[in-house]
């Protein structure tokens, strides 16, 4: 009977301690399970002798189990394409070093343009103008002169006014990533560390300088965040996290008054509007039809619904269903591009994720693709679908409703969700080609 026994798996809360007086916080559903979750075993025996990645046979296990937390931060850096799996170990030590060189050359950069990048401060109010012209209000003067408190003359000398209005726009940011960094998963302990929060700013700050046309958005500490604490290196989590961005910065550029996630949500109400056509038909009608109150879920990749140690579970699963072998080759042949721009190729389906795998079944794959969070997000929806239809009489009901998931959320559930939705959206769409 014992060999019968369901395994109840590990909890991983130990591995993303919370503070203590932090008693409201959702309870991590993910646990560790033998034969499910990918061990350190299992994901060391994928390499060939000479580090070649046999990624496909892991992908399944991912989807199914997750990642075990010791492996998390490399299995993430293949996910997200920072290596590419027919790599080498000699191939991608040598890629890591130049990576890190280049990181320094970066922050070295913002560290000239900006002293307290790098010395493991950070501010929250205002350094300049919209003008150039350095602020002397005295908070800013004591949180970027942490030896001494200057007076303003001393402030305007060491700072004179800026006339390069690139260097202006991303000081601007600056206290933004700030305020945003401390209230970033202020309930782990990991963050009660000072330096660890300043690690944070940094890697902010250099990708807002990094990629000048997105800069910082409010959403991007969320998902830097896990990089910080899953990468011991600095350098390794700001080219993590930048890997992230080339999937989702489109959602932060701000073309005039609108942002750039609003397409999404506009692929949002069309997969609705196919899979769920009378659940579209009711919020269009009470004033929703615009799906704005999706905003955040897709924003932050649903930080704010789950768990801290939930969402990573969420998001490793969603990339290892996602997942395109000829994703690092992509980002390095077309750096500015995002991933889906540059699809066509011919490539093995076993190495691809299964989201990717139907995808290229379909023959959908010429048209734009659709990012599996529109699905999980649809997948919400549908879940609530009998209360939003009988309870849901304006806006302010949907968000109660929806609010009702923060924390409840179950990740493998709404991945299943997400996956029969898009299958059946396929189907769907296919049926409707012919005759149209």
């Amino acid at each position: 009977m014992n060999l019968l026994r369901k395994d109840p798996g590990l909890a991983t809360d130990s591995f993303y301690e919370v503070r203590a007086e932090c008693t409201d916080v959702p309870k991590t559903k993910f646990k560790i399970k033998s034969g499910k979750t990918l061990s350190v075993r299992k994901w060391r025996s994928a390499f060939s002798p000479e580090g070649y990645l046999d990624i496909g046979q892991t992908l399944g296990r991912i989807y199914r189990g997750g990642v075990h937390p010791t492996i998390r931060g490399e299995v993430w850096e293949f996910l997200l394409g920072c290596f590419d799996p027919k790599s080498t170990y000699e191939e991608r030590k040598e890629i890591r070093l130049a990576r890190r060189e280049e990181y320094v050359r970066l922050k070295e950069l913002c560290t000239y343009m900006f002293p307290l990048v790098g010395s493991g401060k950070f501010i929250t109010a205002p350094v300049i103008t919209e003008d150039g012209t350095p602020t002397q209000d005295p908070i800013v003067l004591l949180e970027a002169n942490h030896e001494k408190l200057m007076t303003p003359t001393a402030q305007a000398t060491c700072y004179p006014k800026e006339e390069d209005k690139k260097i202006i726009q991303w000081k601007l940011t600056l206290h933004q990533i700030g305020l945003d960094v401390v209230r970033t998963d202020r309930t782990l302990v990991f963050y009660e560390k000072p330096e660890n929060l300043g690690k944070l700013w940094d890697v902010l700050s250099v990708y807002a300088w990094f990629d000048k046309e997105v800069g910082y958005g409010q959403g991007m500490s969320d998902l830097c965040s896990p990089m910080i604490m899953l990468l011991e290196d600095e350098a390794d989590a700001f080219w993590c996290f930048e890997r992230l961005m080339r999937r989702l910065r489109g959602n932060f550029k701000c073309i005039g008054s609108t942002v750039g996630v609003e397409s999404q949500l506009c692929n949002l109400a069309n997969v609705i509007q196919v899979v769920d056509p009378k659940l579209h038909k009711h919020l269009d009608y009470i004033g929703g039809g615009d799906y704005l109150f999706a905003f955040r879920m897709l924003m932050v990749l649903f930080r704010r619904e789950v768990s801290f140690g939930d969402s990573l579970y969420l998001w490793e699963m969603m990339w290892a269903l996602e997942y395109d072998p000829d994703l690092y080759t992509l980002y390095e042949e077309s750096y500015s591009e995002r991933p889906e721009d540059a699809k066509g190729k011919r490539k093995s389906s076993r190495q691809c994720g299964k989201y990717e795998r139907e995808y290229l079944r379909s023959g959908a794959k010429n048209g734009e693709t659709l990012p599996i969070s529109v699905f999980l997000v649809a997948s919400v929806l549908k879940e609530k679908s009998v209360k939003l239809l009988t309870e849901a009489k304006g806006l302010d009901d949907v968000v109660k409703i929806l609010n009702d998931t923060s924390g409840n959320l179950d990740a493998r559930k709404s991945c299943s969700g997400a996956m029969k939705l898009h299958k059946k959206y396929l189907k769907k769409i296919k049926m409707e080609k012919p005759s149209s």
